[in-house]
């Protein structure tokens, strides 16, 4: 499955009356197959969500664990990279080296890593001491 196809149908479905921005993503999980996501927006801000936790929630509801890719893609002037937030979701499911590809509505623009978005990730080993 391609990823920039599902991420741009899944963004031809985001809902953003509010900012008009929409957004569309797609995770691809270590078996191949390919999770989507929309923003959806909420008159009451911050509600909304974004997505890349939406393509999260659905490789989760599949009962996937491991993103091996990540596509983002938006009709802007400059790459779009995920949010803080979902810096910290897609790295609770990826490892630093997953590739992460910035595209806009003609193709890809930018490839980074999850790493490389977020650096010095707070993840699992943190908490290593937790209840010792």
């Amino acid at each position: 499955m391609d990823l920039f196809e599902i991420a741009r149908a899944a963004r031809d479905n985001a809902h953003a009356p509010y900012s008009g921005f929409k957004v569309g993503a797609a995770v691809r999980c270590e078996d191949g197959s390919v999770y989507g996501g929309c923003n959806v927006e909420n008159v009451a801000y911050p509600e909304g969500t974004c997505a890349e936790a939406g393509a999260i929630a659905a490789m989760c509801l599949a009962g996937r664990r491991v993103i091996a890719e990540v596509l983002v893609v938006a009709d802007s002037p400059e790459p779009t990279p995920p949010c803080g937030g979902c810096r910290q979701k897609l790295a609770e499911f990826a490892a630093p080296d997953t590739p992460v590809i910035l595209a806009d509505l003609g193709g890809v623009r930018a490839r980074t890593t999850v790493g490389g978005l977020l650096p010095g990730a707070f993840v699992a080993g943190h908490m290593a001491r937790v209840g010792a």
